[in-house]
């Protein structure tokens, strides 16, 4: 049972296991209080040196205590000048070691000096011997409390010579001092043992304390779904790197990088699956742009990068990222497909500021998913044009006043076999103070990437209701629905309620949709469409055959009217696009769906498509947009109108 005991206390001398930062907190203390130690022993040597100048030989009196306080002061030097912040844990452990060997080395040549002049001493100088052991021990305790196991080889070193010595003389005298000193040692050591423990615990203490602030640090500068960097930390260290670049000269880009398609797959296949999805794009993130650039995860599936690099590289890496996300994903026994655009920004004088160069990355990647989508865009001059045009158009959107800029104008819709005009598409304008006209095609996807497209909406159909109300029983006229207007259902009430208000027939009415508001909600769209129909409104599919799932779509929605995109009239001089719009024209047909050709601009188009039995056409080769007065007066010059479509 003692070995093991002993074991350990072999090991606890030896100074064999200690925390780091504990062996730290021991040096950085014993460093204030070392030199007060080598001080005390200085002045006490000198002082016992002095009383027994007269009775000892010179080389004890003056070359001794010379020698052992120079030595006591070259250790003391050593210790106040030693620079803290070049000490780690293995330098200070070893130091500790160093420590206490050297106090057993000195704690016994100075005993051995002091205890060699009792030859030479009368009663008074060895009382003066005695006092200076005893005061010198309480001195070393006192300094060495954050080093105890030097503190305890001190204590023994000294006070078993002494005790001997004492013991053999056979003064009672002299003994009884000797074994009081040991008492007040014995407790000494124990209050040094209590309160390096105590010193022990509060650096423990200490230490949690770090560690949980380092821990909820990382929490709070770390999304927890994929272990990146995020938005705060993120842009706190790119200002950081930004500023000491501008002091440095050094490039730096900025790149921002939005996922392809995730929406989809997040319906599709839940989010939990995505969740993981996420965490594996942030794992090819790190394995595409590697150690250079710091990554961040700044939400959803939007993720951000700087690095110190040239541009060219950036763009290297740039394209290297997104075709990596392109691979499919295998997550268990599902492949999740995907894609990545990426937008570059590079830092270009000092006087650019983070939150521009983000700006500039963000508006490049805009750029890069509505034109090359998949690819990575870098910012340049011609794109700041553009964002400078884009910035005022959004603001002029932002401060218009609907009612009074934008106005509707109408496109006739013909039947093809007599030319009799069957009703119009309405088509959206907008006439700014400041910019002018601007084209619908411009800021329909402005006003929607603002949340503004719903108030738009509800303005331009309003004006349409009241125009229809004041033309003849016969006029159909047709309304674009944006995807926005249908992923809204206070939207679709308060159109619903629109409809309602106006009093007009809501038969004369034919509500427009794309593919593309479909597909963002298929049961809301569903909802939204049977509330119209319920109404009396007819439903349009518009832009026919530019999405995959379009036939689908003639089967399991409420679909009244189809109207075919202008790209398969444009195309149809190849025989493959020819052959294929005669094939939808024939199943319109045969589902018993009026039809109607958007585009028509030339005779032989014209000609073509009533070859093929299309009923309907829209176009500029029979009328181009016209505003409300001019339709007005086409439809009063006209003869009796059928209103069997839109």
């Amino acid at each position: 049972m003692m070995k093991p005991h002993l074991l350990r206390f072999a090991d606890w001398l030896k100074i064999s296991s200690v925390p780091d930062k504990l062996a730290i907190a021991q040096h950085d203390e014993l460093q204030r209080q070392i030199p007060m130690l080598y001080a005390v022993l200085s002045v006490n040597a000198v002082a016992v040196a002095a009383t027994h100048f007269y009775v000892a030989p010179l080389y004890m009196t003056l070359w001794i205590p010379l020698l052992l306080v120079t030595m006591s002061t070259l250790r003391a030097i050593a210790w106040r000048y030693r620079p803290r912040m070049d000490v780690n844990a293995a330098g200070a452990i070893r130091m500790l070691r160093r420590t206490t060997m050297l106090a057993a080395f000195i704690a016994f040549a100075y005993v051995s000096w002091s205890l060699a002049l009792y030859g030479f001493a009368r009663d008074e100088q060895r009382a003066h011997v005695a006092l200076f052991i005893a005061t010198t021990v309480i001195g070393c305790i006192a300094c060495l409390t954050y080093l105890p196991q030097a503190a305890l080889l001190v204590t023994v070193i000294v006070m078993v010579p002494y005790l001997s010595y004492q013991l053999s003389m056979g003064g009672p005298i002299y003994t009884a001092i000797a074994f009081n000193i040991l008492l007040v040692l014995i407790m000494l050591i124990r209050v040094l043992l209590n309160n390096f423990h105590g010193f022990q615990k509060l650096v423990e203490a200490r230490i949690e304390g770090e560690r949980l602030h380092e821990e909820v640090t990382h929490l709070a500068n770390t999304d927890t779904l994929t272990g990146l960097p995020n938005r705060r930390y993120f842009f706190s260290k790119s200002t950081a790197m930004m500023e000491r670049c501008a002091r440095d000269g050094t490039a730096l880009v900025f790149g921002t990088i939005d996922l392809d398609r995730f929406k989809a797959a997040n319906d599709t296949f839940g989010h939990a699956l995505c969740d993981t999805l996420l965490a594996e794009v942030a794992e090819r993130l790190r394995d595409a742009l590697g150690k250079e650039a710091m990554i961040a995860r700044l939400g959803g599936d939007e993720f951000a990068f700087v690095m110190e690099t040239d541009l060219r590289r950036a763009e290297q890496l740039a394209q290297t990222a997104c075709r990596k996300i392109a691979q499919p994903f295998h997550l268990g026994d599902t492949k999740i497909t995907i894609g990545a655009s990426c937008g570059l920004a590079m830092r270009s004088d000092e006087h650019t500021n983070i939150v521009s160069l983000y700006d500039q990355a963000d508006y490049a990647l805009y750029y890069a998913k509505n034109h090359q989508r998949g690819s990575s865009i870098t910012y340049s001059a011609e794109l700041d044009q553009t964002m400078r045009h884009q910035r005022r158009l959004e603001t002029a959107l932002q401060n218009a006043d609907y009612e009074a800029e934008f106005d509707i104008n109408l496109q006739p819709i013909v039947r093809l076999s007599d030319f009799h005009i069957m009703g119009g598409e309405t088509l959206a304008r907008w006439n700014s103070p400041t910019l002018g006209p601007v084209a619908p095609a411009v800021f329909i996807p402005v006003a929607e990437r603002l949340g503004l497209i719903n108030r738009l909406s509800l303005v331009l159909l309003g004006k349409m209701l009241r125009t229809l109300g004041q033309m003849p029983q016969s006029v159909v006229l047709g309304f674009n629905l944006s995807a926005y207007d249908l992923a809204s259902e206070e939207t679709v009430a308060a159109i619903a309620d629109c409809i309602r208000d106006s009093g007009v027939d809501a038969s004369r009415l034919v509500l427009e949709l794309t593919e593309t508001a479909m597909l963002r909600d298929l049961e809301l769209a569903h909802r939204a469409m049977e509330e119209f129909h319920a109404l009396g409104a007819r439903i349009a599919l518009d832009d026919f055959g530019t999405g995959q799932s379009s036939l689908s779509y003639l089967h399991k929605l409420p679909i009244d009217v189809v109207k075919l995109d202008r790209s398969f009239i444009v195309e149809s001089r190849m025989t493959r696009s020819r052959d294929l719009l005669q094939a939808v024209i024939t199943l319109c047909r045969t589902m018993g769906l009026p039809c109607v050709a958007e585009g028509v601009e030339e005779t032989e188009q014209l000609d073509m498509l009533r070859a093929m039995g299309c009923e309907n056409i829209q176009g500029n080769l029979f009328s181009a947009p016209l505003t409300v007065a001019q339709f007005e007066d086409l439809v009063k010059e006209a003869p009796g109108r059928s209103v069997s479509v839109a």
